[in-house]
């Protein structure tokens, strides 16, 4: 996702030794197992839908389709989710995902 939500900028902007290492901890994350990036991304997703964050799942279904993830492989990430999370949780997920693939086709 190119820009980052505007509390995010505002973070970066007031503390970016903090952003700075935020970041590399992530990357360094990321980097450090065997997940290729669109996997990792789902994943990201899934965790994004139970935290019930919005913003996290908007942002997790732009950074999976930068990664090469389908429409229905986002959707089926968000869904295995049903048992777990909760249907109205799972549907929550789901319509915030749909709004950003829908966004982003604009």
């Amino acid at each position: 996702m190119s820009q980052l939500p505007k509390p995010y900028q505002q973070f970066r902007q007031d503390h970016p030794d903090v952003y700075k290492a935020y970041e590399s901890l992530g990357e360094v994350t990321a980097e450090s197992g065997p997940l290729d990036i669109k996997t990792r991304e789902l994943i990201k997703l899934g965790m994004a839908a139970a935290t019930k964050s919005e913003s996290a799942v908007q942002s997790h279904t732009h950074r999976a389709l930068d990664a090469g993830a389908t429409a229905a492989e986002i959707e089926h990430a968000i869904m295995l989710g049903i048992n777990t999370l909760g249907f109205s949780t799972m549907m929550t997920a789901l319509t915030w995902a749909n709004q950003a693939i829908a966004n982003r086709s604009k």
